[in-house]
């Protein structure tokens, strides 16, 4: 399978290293890999700089299912939608992973709804926040430092779907074929799945 709009990437010890994660788990070789391994080195800059902003929004698994569902939703990212939209359903419920791609709530507690709709502002119209915004992030109970990990944590996402989506990565056919009935009916955007 190529990569996207990319040739297949050139062999290197970055690239191995990325397939053998891969093949690890999920137990494949995903299309999105195949994209980044073209520069292993900026995967890998991405990776820390998502994992240290992550750490510093205090983020669970469960609040990361929220935000890049919601996020990849709104962005319309079928990807990232998919994988972390099964995530999410694992962690929560199928009909909450599902609302939460679709722009809504579920089941998400109040925390999580403030969480969730700061992600979708920030998604549609960073220069539109306003204080009252991060005002309601600490009225859930963020401090700073979190509403700033959050934040770059969404930005770091953000990047990651615009560079798959940009470069042709579709969806791994048994990553859809893997993702509950509600997420999959969920995500009637972006490119489909590949065979």
């Amino acid at each position: 399978m190529a990569a996207g709009f990319l040739s297949d990437p050139p062999e290197s010890e970055g690239a191995a290293r990325l397939f053998a994660a891969d093949r690890e788990d999920p137990g494949y070789v995903m299309a999105l890999t195949r994209v980044w391994a073209h520069a292993p080195e900026v995967e890998a800059a991405w990776e820390a700089f998502a994992v240290a902003a992550s750490a510093a929004g205090g983020l669970t698994y469960r609040q990361k299912g929220i935000v890049v569902s919601a996020l990849a939703g709104a962005l319309g990212d079928a990807y990232c939608s998919l994988a972390w939209g099964t995530r999410l359903a694992a962690a929560s419920s199928d009909g909450t992973a599902a609302a939460v791609l679709e722009g809504g709530d579920g089941d998400l507690d109040e925390r999580e709804r403030v969480l969730a709709a700061w992600v979708r502002r920030v998604v549609r119209d960073p220069n539109g926040t306003t204080a009252a915004d991060v005002q309601a992030l600490r009225d859930a109970g963020l401090d700073d430092r979190a509403i700033l990990g959050i934040t770059a944590y969404v930005g770091a996402r953000m990047a990651f779907s615009a560079v798959n989506d940009a470069l042709g990565a579709r969806p791994d056919a048994a990553l859809a074929a893997a993702a509950p009935p509600a997420v999959r009916a969920a995500v009637r955007y972006g490119r489909p799945p590949g065979e």
